[in-house]
């Protein structure tokens, strides 16, 4: 039996266009246009096992999604800093030529 999500999704205009840009444009990272997908589709009243099956991503991605955009609006779509040691790079090293 499917769930129905609590964070019911309607969009400013100027949301809808910023979303709607982002889904369409390929030259972006995928999870930008993956993210902005979910939430245009949870605007149209879809629920997120409906969005998860159209997008193939798992519903728990979608619910995730649909949460911090019901919380922060588009904001809450930008990625964060993660938890843990940031990634080391090894020192440049220069060969000659």
């Amino acid at each position: 039996m499917p769930r129905k999500s609590p964070y019911d999704i309607v969009l400013s205009e100027k949301e809808r266009n910023e979303l709607s840009r982002r889904a369409n444009k390929y030259t972006l990272p995928y999870f930008m246009v993956a993210r902005a997908k979910i939430i245009l589709l949870a605007a149209e009243g879809l629920e997120n096992d409906e969005i998860a099956m159209r997008l193939n991503t798992p519903r728990k991605v979608v619910s995730i999604w649909r949460k911090r955009f019901f919380e922060e609006r588009l904001s809450g779509l930008e990625e964060r800093p993660r938890p843990g040691r940031p990634p080391v790079f090894p020192p440049r090293v220069d060969y000659p030529h």
